[in-house]
This record gives C-alpha cells, sequence and structure tokens, in this order.
C-alpha cells in the first residue's frame, strides 16, 4: 500500500495485528514505476494493479509500526507546528492593525489575548513532547546534547525525526530522508546544472539544523573546519552551511550509534 496521509493506518496495523506482511510504500516511488512501464490510465484499480506488480518485481521491506510513544510525539509535533503557524498568523494581523490610522482597541485585545493563548500552548506542547522523548530515550538525548550547536530542542525533534535511530543501517539514509542529498544535474559536456540539494521530506528538521549550523561553525570543531575549507575554496556561505547540516547529521549517527559522546576528535568512520 501506498504511505498516503493517515489513511492506509488503520489498515495496516489491522494486518499487522493479525500476522500479515505489509509494505507501505512512497507514492512517488509507484509514480516513478507507472511512468517508467509507460501507465496512462488512472484509476484505483490500475493503482492496485501497479502496487501488486512493483511487489511482484522489487523487493520490499516489511513494515512494522512505529513505538506507540513516537506515535504520540509525532501528534504532539504535528499539532504545535499548526499552532506555531497560527500564531504567525496572529502575529502578522496584529502588526497590520498597528499601521492603520484608526486602530479598534478591541480588536487589538482580542488579538493579542489570542497570541498570548497559542504561545502558552506551544510552550505546554514543547515541553510535554521533550519530556515524553526524554524519558523514553534518555540516553540517546544526552548523547546528541553532547554535540556544539544541537539544543535540547533540536535532539528531542532530530531523535524524533530519525525514529530512535533503530530502522538506519547508515548516516547516508538519514541525510536522504532530511532531503539534505545532493541532486546533480549534468549532460554530457555542455549541460552542467547547479548540484542542489533534494528538499524531498524533513523540512522540518532541516530548517532546525540549518539555524544550528551557525552555532556549529563557532563551537563544533569539524564543522568551523569543514565550513572554513569551503568558503575557502570560493563556495558561498549558504552551501557551506548546508554541509554542515550534513555534518551535524553524519556527527549525530555516529554518536548515537556508537554510544561515545561527541569530543573534538572523533574521527572515527560509522559510515
Amino acid at each position: 500500500m501506498e504511505a498516503i496521509g493517515t489513511y492506509y493506518l488503520a489498515l495496516a496495523y489491522h494486518l499487522h495485528e493479525q500476522g500479515g506482511q505489509v509494505a507501505v510504500l512512497n507514492p512517488l516511488i509507484i509514480r516513478r514505476f507507472i511512468q517508467i512501464h509507460l501507465g496512462k490510465s488512472k484509476t484505483d484499480r490500475k493503482d492496485a494493479y501497479w502496487l501488486l506488480r512493483y511487489g511482484q518485481q522489487q523487493a520490499v521491506k516489511p513494515w512494522q509500526p512505529a513505538e506507540s510513544v513516537l506515535v504520540e510525539c509525532r501528534q504532539l509535533e504535528q499539532v504545535t507546528e499548526q499552532l506555531l503557524k497560527q500564531k504567525t498568523m496572529v502575529s502578522n494581523l496584529l502588526e497590520a492593525l498597528q499601521r492603520q490610522p484608526v486602530i479598534s482597541h478591541l480588536a487589538q485585545q482580542w488579538l493579542q489575548q489570542t497570541w498570548q493563548l497559542l504561545d502558552d500552548q506551544v510552550q505546554a506542547l514543547e515541553t510535554e513532547l521533550l519530556t515524553l522523548l526524554e524519558t523514553r530515550f534518555s540516553r540517546e538525548m544526552t548523547l546528541l546534547r553532547s554535540i556544539p550547536g544541537i539544543g535540547r530542542k533540536t535532539a528531542g525533534l532530530l531523535l524524533l525525526f530519525a525514529g530512535g535511530f533503530t530502522r538506519l543501517d547508515n548516516y547516508r539514509q538519514l541525510i536522504a530522508k532530511a532531503g539534505l542529498s545532493p541532486r546533480e544535474y549534468t549532460s554530457g559536456t555542455s549541460v552542467r546544472g547547479k548540484v542542489r540539494i533534494t528538499k524531498m521530506g524533513g523540512g522540518l528538521i532541516r530548517g532546525k539544523l540549518f539555524m544550528c549550523s551557525f552555532a556549529a561553525i563557532k563551537f563544533n570543531a569539524a564543522c568551523k573546519a569543514l565550513y572554513d575549507r569551503l568558503v575557502a575554496k570560493g563556495k558561498n556561505g549558504k552551501v557551506a552551511l548546508i554541509a554542515v547540516c550534513n555534518k551535524l547529521l553524519k556527527q549525530a549517527f555516529a554518536i548515537v550509534k556508537s554510544g561515545v559522546p561527541y569530543h573534538a576528535d572523533f574521527t572515527k568512520n560509522f559510515a
């Protein structure tokens, strides 16, 4: 089945509980598979047919339900993100109202109260989210926070994003999951497109890592060396910072898997 919203979850859980073998696939994989085979029609019956063909021709990993605490934490994360969007919207309304020549004090009061309510809710949810993660993944949280540039909140979001690091075999999978893998576009000797990151999934964690990269190039020895080397080669600052984000993910994977906290000469390759 395809991972489409939350619609597949009830069926996947039911089949797994009954002892069935379930494979949950990224819809983009099936779309590309259909395109490769020049499929034209789009119906539920056709989609089921292509899923069957893919399963017959390709090796797929059996799906396992996520740990209940991770499911709960992801729900808290999703609600928090929605409240943050509402908070931004209310803040914009307040700013626009204050620029008016005539201001309704009642409207201003209600907007300020709404903003404060949303802020309180966001803080309460973030506290509960981090408490749950620190209770279940105390060791991993401590290890991640030992990395200069990664604070408590980012450590929690990274741990949640990586699913506790239990189903990742190497750091490349983590980088790809975060949408930070480079995408090259060249053809022959004439076409030389810019190398960009894929940005496929992981938008929230990419944003958090990018903000962390500013602290990492000051206090994280390996990240600072990487940033300085790329800038010296003529790379612009943003490209160098994205490389630092990759370095942080490599460090996070290596440190969690090894159980060894960060130290400046941490050079062992865990690829």
